[in-house]
């Protein structure tokens, strides 16, 4: 680094648990494979930490929060339509996100991965996968061949994605959510914990169960 430069910065949108998990995976990334030396949280609650004994602190409000040349932004929000939504708005405010992969990540090749993408400890992703931007994969998570996932997709942990399956825009897996060969679940579907997906998820929808079927819509 030249003398003067100033050091990178992670900026880890959201301080939850799952902010505090990213941020302990971020720690884990040799510095040959990150563009970053430091580290900090952007959470609309600026005491989200304050029960925890950690090094990072909470700096801002993602709704409010004016990045800086030397900041790298991931997005550790589950819920695939605020993820998404945050997202936007930071990248307006000229926000430069970075792709986080725990070093027990396995990456077959043809392989295509966007940015802001986390990619969390022993997930696998095999061959000429393709992977939007500000896609979430969890811990021990398995995608096959020939998979498409789209941008801002949550897949909780233990989820198996197989051969030439699709997701949309912002689905959500919930754990352990199997979905079978070619099975594609639509634009903002969601798949609930532990379900088995044996045929197309209409967008927006959400099915539960073995094999998965479409709950009823709740009223508000």
């Amino acid at each position: 680094m030249s003398v003067g430069s100033q050091l990178k910065r992670l900026i880890i949108v959201g301080a939850g648990g799952f902010g505090r998990e990213v941020a302990t995976w971020a720690a884990a990334v040799p510095a040959s494979d990150r563009d970053w030396e430091t580290g900090a949280f952007l959470d609309a609650n600026r005491d989200a930490l304050a029960t925890y004994t950690f090094p990072w602190p909470v700096i801002g409000d993602p709704a409010s929060y004016v990045p800086e040349p030397r900041d790298r932004f991931v997005c550790a929000i589950g819920d695939p339509t605020t993820k998404l939504a945050i997202c936007q708005q930071l990248l307006d405010r000229g926000a430069v996100f970075t792709t986080l992969r725990h070093p027990t990540v396995l990456v077959g090749g043809n392989t295509r991965i966007g940015v802001g993408a986390i990619m969390c400890p022993y997930a696998i992703i095999t061959d000429s996968v393709t992977i939007g931007d500000f896609v979430t994969i969890n811990v021990h998570t398995t995608i096959g061949h020939d998979v498409t996932i789209g941008r801002g997709s949550t897949l909780s942990s233990h989820c198996d994605v197989t051969g030439f399956a699709r997701l949309g825009e912002g689905a959500f897996l919930g754990s352990s959510a199997v979905i079978l060969p070619k099975v594609q679940v639509e634009d903002f579907a969601r798949v609930g914990a532990g379900s088995v997906v044996l045929r197309n998820v209409r967008a927006g929808s959400t099915v539960f169960g073995v094999p998965a079927v479409e709950m009823p819509a709740v009223r508000r």
